[in-house]
């Protein structure tokens, strides 16, 4: 197989660039990230410490073997709400306990009790999707208060879903487990009703339908916290817990012991490639993407930094040069990969969709790699076919059974997103880097498009044109989607499964590739009639 070799020089003044511009942007990310691992500040981390109990990351970090990787989803979730703690109150990701990969989603009790908000509620359903796609095992670390209720209206119709869910997994054959540290109260109770496998720790786990004041106020019963549905109640009386752990720490020595039991084994294949890393640094990952998003980068100057020994067979290279196509592998995981180097016009379209059937007749994952500004447009385009040829692609990939892996780089906008698999395409995992921008169009497209559109109104009905006023909302307008189009308001929206640091990307990968491989990896023949 071929080695790529860079032509990227991190001397240069474009590549100090494009990679000052990298460390700004990621800078932003490091200030947020500290502020969802600080939860709900000093005041109530000491409150929760005093009273004897673990933080939402410690007791994840005691669940997982000693030094494993965790790879953390969806970290900034909410982050585009004001009143919303970045991260939603939830902490959730992939990790091996007792040596099986496993979905954790544990509560952020310092937060508000823990209780659900409208961006927790979706999160907490993208990390199930993402547990039963891949068959992964899922721990719930339960302290929650249960919905946010003066939100009550945005959470109560999508979050009876988790229970939905949650016992959809079981009757797939994907166990679940619930270690209930805390407070598990109302339709939170059916966590752990509805989990395989149930843990409560004494004197701390509080599990019942209705808390003591709703008691009281229903039926005029006055009755405390351990009577009603505490944790030695539940082991002895009610049958909930299976259970009944000294401490937390105790508690998660027996959910780990209660995953080694299963004797859990991966359903589909193992790395059968060469692991060696890549030939260039991951470092220099911090100037593979543009600083202006209207100008693209080489692709291939990020897949040398990410593939395998920068091992890259690649498939047709002169034909519909702008997508970049071949087979390589990370972390001995061999994938299909496409790529794109600029905008996708019919040969582009025509080679993806033809690549896509191959990796499905090899039943081998798909990595697209996204960095475009859409299909072609403009009457040579529409004459060429580029509807019906974007259309195979759409076709290929909405069809597609091999698991697929989505990064954004750079751009990601308009039908170019769908076509290389965007998160509307169901692919096993999303990631972005902080350079990332997905939108209809861009916001000086979008801008000058709008102000075409009131000029011929104005002049169809014969009204004057006012010059300035158009130049400022035009620039109004672009600042509006700009804004909106930026990585974070993205990912807080759970568009993608997290923003990455650059250099961290081939370990990312390789996480989410060992993950998918949990579960079968089948391709398909089957496709919709292709217009030809």
């Amino acid at each position: 197989m071929a080695v790529l070799q860079s032509t990227l020089d991190p001397g240069a003044d474009r590549a100090v660039l494009d990679r000052r511009a990298m460390l700004e942007a990621l800078r932003e990310h490091d200030e947020l990230a500290a502020r969802v691992i600080a939860a709900g500040g000093e005041q109530a981390v000491t409150r929760h410490r005093a009273r004897g109990r673990l933080l939402a990351r410690e007791r994840v970090d005691l669940l997982l073997d000693e030094d494993a990787p965790f790879l953390e989803l969806s970290g900034f979730a909410g982050v585009h709400e004001p009143a919303e703690q970045p991260g939603a109150r939830l902490l959730t990701g992939i990790g091996p306990v007792s040596g099986v990969e496993c979905m954790v989603i544990a509560n952020e009790a310092t937060v508000k009790g823990g209780s659900l908000s409208p961006s927790a509620v979706t999160k907490q359903l993208r990390a199930l999707e993402i547990a039963a796609r891949n068959r992964l095992p899922v721990i719930s670390l339960v302290q929650s208060g249960g919905a946010d209720l003066p939100r009550q209206e945005e959470i109560f119709v999508p979050g009876g879903r988790i229970f939905r869910e949650l016992t959809r997994l079981s009757a797939a054959g994907v166990p679940t487990i619930a270690i209930v540290f805390g407070s598990s109260t109302a339709g939170g109770a059916y966590l752990p009703g509805l989990s395989e496998y149930t843990v409560f720790v004494k004197d701390q786990a509080a599990v019942y339908l209705g808390g003591p004041p709703l008691v009281r106020m229903a039926t005029g019963e006055e009755v405390d916290d351990e009577t009603l549905g505490g944790a030695d109640m539940h082991a002895r009386e009610s049958g909930l817990a299976d259970h009944l752990a000294v401490d937390e720490r105790d508690a998660l020595r027996i959910g780990r012991q209660i995953v080694a039991d299963l004797g859990l084994r991966k359903a589909g294949p193992g790395p059968s490639l060469p692991p060696d890393p890549p030939q260039r640094p991951a470092e220099e990952l911090l100037a593979c993407a543009s600083s202006d998003n209207r100008r693209t980068v080489e692709v291939r100057e990020i897949l040398l930094r990410v593939l395998d020994g920068s091992r890259f067979d690649e498939f047709k290279p002169l034909y519909g040069p702008q997508l970049v196509c071949g087979w390589g592998s990370i972390d001995g995981y061999p994938v299909g990969v496409l790529a794109n180097n600029g905008i996708l016009f019919s040969p582009e379209s025509q080679k993806g969709a033809h690549f896509v059937q191959l990796a499905n007749a090899r039943s081998i994952p798909l990595l697209f790699v996204q960095n475009i500004t859409g299909f072609m447009v403009g009457s040579a385009a529409e004459r060429g076919g580029i509807i019906k040829d974007g259309a195979k692609l759409i076709n290929a990939v909405s069809n597609s059974t091999v698991p697929h892996l989505t990064l954004m780089v750079g751009a990601s906008y308009g039908a170019g997103n769908y076509g290389m698999s965007g998160r509307a395409y169901d692919p096993r995992f999303v990631f972005s880097w902080p350079s990332h921008r997905i939108a209809v169009m861009g916001g000086s497209q979008l801008a000058g498009v709008m102000s075409i559109i009131r000029r011929s109104a104005a002049e169809r009905a014969g009204t004057d044109w006012d010059d300035a006023a158009d130049l400022a909302l035009r620039a109004e307008t672009e600042a509006m989607i700009d804004a909106q189009s930026g990585s974070l308001n993205a990912t807080g929206r759970l568009w993608d499964d997290g923003v990455i640091d650059p250099r961290h990307t081939r370990t990312v990968l390789g996480l989410a590739l060992s993950a998918v491989h949990s579960a079968p990896v089948e391709g398909t023949g089957r496709f919709a009639p292709f217009r030809m």
